[in-house]
């Protein structure tokens, strides 16, 4: 669902700076006990990996985030983000982001070979994000593997809904006002998310508040689970331009579900520049002419619900790189995410979809 995020989602390296997410590591000590006592949407906000899972047929889903990320040498934060998601059909998410963006340049003393680091923070508009996720392919226990598992899901957005077709957003308790219902059913769902990234007619880009764009990044998303472990892994290419390099993005959610209304994950997120460009391009931050950087981090975080009929959820994640974390490298000294998620949509009454056992023979 979502998105994403920070979303961060996958963004080139200098540009990810515009989207780093500003709590200290000891969050940890506050989500592990908050999670423990999150609602069915896996990736996309608070993480940075993104899943196949829409927010159903003419819900919205909105994401207010405060988010950061921040290494000895810079920092960058969103105050807030907004991220808002529409449901088109069952299977179809249509998304529009922007953010309130703060670049950070920390003061460094003068070091052989290198002049003194002025410190400065500056902060404008943020970049619109224009999205479009289609999971195309989704299967459900003992069905077949190829056969009615491909769609767009649009019947449902002119009112049509085939018998055979299910809804999981609204099997998975995740509809404004829906009953809490057991796990769903569909366990293995594939997606692609393209999402461009447009500058706006501001001065942010002049100022080195956000990267030149545009830029296109086209990832892809699979989900599953194996007992009640839920996985989901998200590749993505970033084409960059004339002043932002490619590069590739990874994520890996490992997690549980306790219930209806809570949910943990484990995230494993990497993202690496493919090329590197000649200097004399962007400004400040985004400046070109540097070597590659890379950013992999490990964060922990999750979703709880607040009200009785799910429209609110808490967002938190925290982390930071396992990796060298030097002033010269992208590597964070810390990364994380606060925020609330609405959920809005029409009411619809849900009948639990469950697995369907075959009838007992000797019963008959």
């Amino acid at each position: 669902m979502n998105l994403d995020r920070l979303r961060a989602l996958s963004l080139p390296l200098q540009k990810r700076q515009q989207l780093r997410w500003p709590v200290r590591l000891v969050l940890f000590l506050i989500v592990i006990p908050v999670l423990a006592t999150v609602a069915h949407a896996q990736g996309g906000p608070p993480f940075r990996t993104d899943d196949p899972e829409t927010p159903g047929n003419k819900h919205w889903e909105i994401n207010f985030g405060w988010i950061g990320d921040r290494n000895p040498q810079a920092g960058a934060y969103q105050v807030p983000d907004f991220d808002i998601n529409y449901g088109l059909g069952d299977r179809i998410q249509l998304k529009y982001e922007i953010p309130i963006a703060i670049e950070e340049t920390r003061a460094l003393p003068a070091a052989p070979g290198q002049p003194a680091v002025p410190g400065q923070v500056i902060g404008g508009l943020g970049e619109s994000l224009l999205g479009i996720k289609w999971r195309f392919y989704e299967h459900h226990p003992n069905d077949p593997w190829l056969k009615n598992r491909f769609g767009t899901g649009l019947l449902g957005a002119f009112g049509h809904h085939p018998s055979d077709q299910l809804q999981p957003a609204a099997a998975s308790g995740d509809s404004p006002g829906a009953d809490d219902t057991s796990e769903p059913i569909v366990n293995l769902s594939i997606s692609t998310y393209p999402q461009l990234y447009l500058d706006n007619p501001t001065s942010s880009v002049p100022r080195g508040v956000v990267a030149p764009g545009p830029n296109f990044f086209l990832p892809i998303e699979i989900n599953g689970r194996i007992g009640p472990i839920r996985l989901d892994g998200e590749v993505g290419y970033n084409f960059g331009n004339h002043a932002l390099p490619q590069s590739w993005g990874r994520g890996l959610l490992v997690g549980h579900e306790f219930n209806d209304r809570t949910e943990a994950y484990l995230e494993l997120y990497d993202q690496q520049d493919a090329n590197t460009l000649p200097a004399g391009q962007g400004v400040g931050q985004f400046a070109t002419g540097g070597p590659k950087q890379r950013e992999t981090t490990l964060g922990l975080g999750g979703r709880r619900t607040l009200n009785h009929s799910k429209t609110l959820n808490l967002l938190l994640m925290a982390g930071r790189s396992f990796q060298a974390i030097t002033t010269t490298n992208s590597q964070p000294s810390w990364i994380a995410y606060v925020g609330v998620q609405v959920l809005l949509g029409p009411a619809q009454p849900v009948t639990p979809q469950v697995e369907q056992k075959p009838p007992d023979e000797s019963k008959r």
